[in-house]
């Protein structure tokens, strides 16, 4: 992956990270979304976090 694109994503709940890609030229707001945490082992919320 090229690592300009790549941002942080943190879980709300655990604090779980993975990196992921963003168009930053349409993107202007942070990145939310819901993704599978393999430590609470449920779906959560996934927030952008500076790298």
């Amino acid at each position: 992956m090229a690592q300009k694109h790549l941002v942080k994503v943190k879980s709300e709940e655990t604090g779980h990270i993975r990196y992921t890609r963003r168009n930053k030229k349409s993107v202007e707001n942070k990145l939310s979304f819901k993704k599978f945490d393999p430590i609470a082992r449920k779906h959560v919320t996934y927030k952008e976090t500076k790298k």
